[in-house]
């Protein structure tokens, strides 16, 4: 890594550290994560700029806690994009669930931050694409709730059909996750069963093996010294046999 590289990157956390939590800090970590140098090792220094924001973020969070609800979004706004520009999904995800939550609590009081159902279905459906099946199931009911609190009695038609066909597709993306969430248990489980088998298994193949090994071999080479000792014996009968004439004539 280049001198400027590592500067970037400790400029970057300084302005993280300072809470300096601003449109520099991400043109940093964006120029970092195009350079060459970065791009060469670039899964060394992700990871450790992936734990330093991972960690900070709960530390913002803490520290944000009495902090006004604008100051809270901001904050929670910049460590999405950080978090984004990184490549860490689950934090990404993570910090966009608590930025919705918080506004969805807040909604009560300030109705500008009320969360709109295609806000959470868009959350659910990027969830379920990286895996995260429960917190997609979650935001389902959410978005479900949010809709229902929404929609209002409309004679029209169209209206009327368009509320079904939302109503459908959460409860449709909702089956889909917890259908998937129940089969990566399942998954989960018989990978661990199979794993544990193998380990199991390779654990007593090696004593196994070496034990069946060692008694063939030794099969074997019983078998081959009763065969010379047979052989032995017949040439010692042959040559006894051969001399007892000699003997005989002289």
């Amino acid at each position: 890594m280049s001198d400027s590289v590592a500067q970037q990157i400790s400029l970057f956390r300084s302005l993280i550290l300072s809470r300096r939590l601003d449109g520099a800090a991400l043109r940093i970590i964006e120029s970092v994560m195009v350079s060459k140098d970065v791009r060469s090792s670039s899964m060394e220094v992700r990871s450790s700029l992936r734990d330093f924001i991972g960690s900070e973020s709960i530390s913002v969070m803490r520290e944000n806690a009495d902090k006004p609800v604008e100051k809270k979004l901001l904050d929670l706004n910049f460590l999405v994009r950080a978090s984004a520009l990184l490549g860490d999904v689950e934090n990404c995800l993570a910090l966009r669930y608590e930025a919705l939550l918080l506004r969805e609590f807040k909604s009560t009081s300030c109705q500008w931050l009320e969360v709109s159902h295609m806000e959470w279905l868009n959350f659910a459906e990027q969830s379920l694409d990286y895996g995260f099946h429960s917190i997609a199931r979650k935001a389902c009911e959410n978005a479900l709730l949010c809709f229902q609190k929404a929609s209002k009695t409309d004679s029209e038609t169209t209206e009327f059909f368009e509320g079904v066909k939302i109503i459908e597709k959460i409860k449709r993306l909702k089956d889909c996750a917890m259908t998937s969430a129940v089969s990566r248990s399942v998954q989960v489980q018989a990978e661990r069963y199979t794993k544990s088998k193998l380990m199991s298994r390779s654990k007593a193949s090696p004593s196994v093996c070496k034990k069946t090994q060692r008694l063939a071999t030794t099969l074997f080479r019983n078998g081959i010294r009763k065969r010379n000792l047979r052989y032995l014996h017949e040439s010692q009968s042959l040559v006894k046999m051969t001399d007892e004439p000699s003997a005989s004539r002289s």
